[in-house]
């Protein structure tokens, strides 16, 4: 019994493995590493690269920013109509990127509920601006990061948050050196999941922004427009992207969050005793 469930285990695992990893490793044997380092003095990919980099990271910060103090509230707050706050947080997640860019154009597009307001004061949000990809990007990684962020301040403990109300800590204190703390590695793991979401956004960006090249063409946006003129190049691109993405949540994992359990309150303190 036992081993017809490890091999059980085991081919599922190694079907999952090869699943996911074949198409990753297809792309890189069909690019040269020369042809792949070639692409990052190509201007196309260039003006990509910088988007992308510049709008994931401005989204990011806001959601991170916003995010964090939401999801510390609906995790450590009951109260009537949570669960539908919930749900609506939620609700991007079960939308198409299709009906995302829709709904960002009919709320902040030059006609749009809040945008034809917006435009009357001379700013533009819409069609042909960076601040419509920042929007596209923090509207679809947002759910991501803010339910990851609500499972990892449930996941602290109640009592070590009334222990330190009890010192004397007040509500800011409680907020930045314990429950952020102990929280870290959850919400290092929801970033890192929402920040590759925000990378590889696509269908709300090219609806609401368009795909003008140095404005608003991300990576993902270069790869589409390069598919139908060179496949070679799209190959290329997606290869970089690749290593760009692997990059960004490598380094957020391992460095970002790190600073936040080393200034956790409860390590153990050093002994004393001779």
């Amino acid at each position: 019994m036992r081993a017809s469930f490890a091999a059980v285990v085991s081919t599922a695992t190694a079907i999952a493995f090869a699943f996911l990893l074949l198409p990753i490793v297809a792309i890189f044997l069909r690019v040269p590493v020369g042809h792949l380092f070639a692409q990052l003095g190509d201007r196309v990919t260039r003006d990509a690269l910088l988007v992308s980099v510049r709008t994931s990271a401005i989204a990011h910060a806001s959601v991170l920013l916003v995010g964090t103090p939401v999801a510390y509230l609906l995790a450590r707050r009951r109260f009537p109509g949570r669960a539908a706050v919930l749900t609506l947080v939620e609700l991007p997640l079960v939308l198409p990127p299709a009906v995302a860019g829709i709904a960002l154009l009919a709320a902040f597009g030059r006609f749009g509920l809040l945008g034809k307001h917006l435009h009357t004061l001379g700013i533009d949000v819409g069609l042909g601006t960076q601040t419509a990809v920042v929007l596209a990007v923090a509207f679809v990684e947002s759910p991501f990061y803010v339910r990851g962020a609500v499972a990892a301040f449930e996941g602290v403990d109640d009592n070590l948050l009334a222990a330190a109300r009890t010192l004397g800590a007040g509500p800011w204190r409680v907020f930045l050196r314990v429950a952020l703390p102990l929280a870290a590695g959850g919400l290092g793991a929801a970033s890192a999941l929402a920040l590759a979401r925000g990378l590889g956004e696509f269908g709300a960006t090219i609806i609401f922004a368009g795909s003008l090249q140095g404005v608003t063409q991300t990576l993902p946006l270069a790869i589409y427009a390069q598919f139908d003129q060179s496949f070679d190049v799209a190959l290329a691109i997606s290869a970089l992207f690749i290593l760009v993405g692997a990059g960004i949540l490598i380094a957020l994992k391992v460095f970002g969050w790190l600073r936040f359990t080393s200034i956790s309150p409860f390590r153990p303190a050093a002994s004393t005793s001779s």
